[in-house]
Formats: C-alpha cells, structure tokens, sequence
C-alpha cells in the first residue's frame, strides 16, 4: 500500500445540512464549481498506487480547486476483463473490504495534505454504499470522509441500503446526499422526485446529490426541481444528456438545461457546488474536456 502524509472537521449542524457552507475555492458569479473526480477515471495511477497525484495534477492544469473525490479511485486497483470466475470476484471484493478496514486514516489525511498543497480541497467524498457492504464497511467510509476532509458523503446507492446507512450518519453527524441515475423502472433506485423524498423521509442527514444529465434523461426537469427542494441540494453534477434515456453529449448539444440551472444559481445565490462530470467520450482526453467544460460553465456565468 502507497500511504500519502494528509481536515478533520467538526459534526454539521442542522443548519449547516440544510446550507452547505462553502469551503475555499474558486467562485464564479457567485456559483462554486468544481469537478466530479471520476471525470479523471482514465489517467494512470502511480506504480502499485492509486490516482491522487493524477487527480491533483488535472485539476491543478484545469485551474479547478474543488472536488467531489469518486472513492475507487483512492483504492486498490480491482482486475478488470470478462471470464472471471465468481471466487475471483469474491476474492477481490474481499480483498478490497480487508483494505478499507484495515488501512491507517492517516493514509486518507495524507491525500487531504497533498489536494491542500496546491490549495485544493474535497468537498465530498463519493462512498456508493452497496448491497453487499457490512456494517463495518458503513462506518468506515465515514471515517475516510472525516480524514479526507469531506463535510459530505455522496452515493449511488438504492434506498434498501440508505436505510442501512441510516444510524451510521446520525451517528457521525454526516450529510449522505443520494445520487440519482435514470432508471425510473425499479422503485429501488434513486431517480425520481419521489425517490429523493423517499431518501430524505429516512432522516434529516439524507439530502440529494442532482445530477441533471440523468435527471433530464429521466424526463424529469432540473430547473424545477432546484425551484423547489434548493434547501435539499448539496452540490449538483453538470453534464448533458438526451430526454429518454439519451446518451451523454458534448456540453451544449444535448436536452440538458446546464445554461439555465446554472444561470438559477447565480441568480437565486444558493450555496449548491456545480460540478463538472465528464461523462461523454470526448477527443481531446479527460483533461482538455475538462477544461472546456470549464470554460462553458464559466462563459454561462458572465
């Protein structure tokens, strides 16, 4: 294991759950943006490490100062290709809860120390709770939240398991903003209205983590739901996509209203993160896509 020497940070208050307080970073018109990690997914990783000095390096060309941290990336490499048995599949999910249980959390405090070393910070860290977690597996990433630096933990997770998270965010103090794709087929899944607010009835530490790609793609309108449920929002994730079921696209070419909520943001000055999730297969590499998502957020704002 590759351990970095890296805020712990005091439990939120109910206020500071329904107005997430915002953390040094870069403000444009008012709005913060920043960049969902697993827009990085493909640059490499340090030799029998992980991607943090990449993450780092990106965001630092990219002039980004904020992120939500996607947690695989932190963690051990899972081997990849098809035709592997379900033992080797056991093995390397088990293999990779002996890791989060057993590593330091100064290791999680080292990567806080290296994002500050360029005066970055980690907003959220992307923990998806899934359905085989244990309890222990639970607590942990909460635990890896606090080292991080993280006010908030964001999921992709489905509401069988959120009631699971439950005691452990009460217990730490924690928002758990739930993530939402677009299968609106399975009651299970966050990807409506009515599945956020099926979260959010679960406890007052459960709040909603809006992706409007997905969300448009779902059918569902972005604008309107910021109108309504703003004080529920911690950050937003920006990218465009098709109505029904579409495919992400190039910023700009898509049904998704990037423009608008944006526009909304600055407007109505809620303090809800932007941030850039790359998504589509752009040409130019995660780094210079980035970048021009970037640039489109920023000419929104002017």
């Amino acid at each position: 294991m590759t351990t970095i020497t890296r805020r712990e940070f005091g439990a939120l208050t109910l206020g500071a759950l329904a107005l997430p307080r915002f953390a040094t970073a870069q403000a444009v018109g008012g709005v913060r943006l920043g960049v969902q990690t697993y827009s990085f997914r493909d640059l490499p990783r340090t030799p029998g490490g992980d991607q943090t000095a990449a993450i780092i390096d990106a965001m630092r060309t990219c002039g980004l100062t904020e992120c939500e941290l996607w947690s695989p990336q932190i963690e051990p490499a899972a081997p990849g290709g098809r035709g592997r048995t379900p033992e080797q599949i056991r093995e390397t999910r088990e293999a990779l809860r002996a890791w989060r249980l057993s590593t330091p959390l100064d290791h999680f405090r080292g990567i806080k120390e290296a994002f500050g070393k360029i005066g970055a910070s980690i907003y959220a860290y992307n923990y998806s709770f899934g359905n085989d977690f244990t309890d222990d597996e639970i607590n942990r990433g909460f635990e890896h939240a606090r080292a991080l630096g993280a006010e908030i933990i964001t999921a992709s997770t489905n509401l069988t398991v959120a009631k699971r998270v439950v005691p452990f965010a009460e217990q730490h103090k924690m928002a758990v903003a739930v993530h939402n794709h677009s299968n609106t087929k399975d009651p299970n899944e966050f990807a409506t209205p009515e599945s956020f607010a099926a979260a959010m009835a679960l406890s007052k530490y459960f709040k909603v983590n809006l992706d409007i790609g997905h969300f448009t793609a779902a059918n569902y309108d972005p604008v309107a739901y910021l109108r309504e449920h703003h004080a529920d929002i911690t950050n937003l994730h920006l990218k465009d996509r098709k109505r029904d079921q579409g495919d992400n696209t190039p910023w700009g070419t898509g049904d998704t209203q990037i423009r608008e909520v944006l526009a909304l943001l600055k407007r109505e000055k809620w303090p809800i993160r932007a941030y850039i999730e790359y998504e589509y297969r752009g040409a130019a590499g995660p780094v210079e896509e980035v970048k021009q998502c970037f640039d489109y957020a920023k000419a929104a704002l002017a």
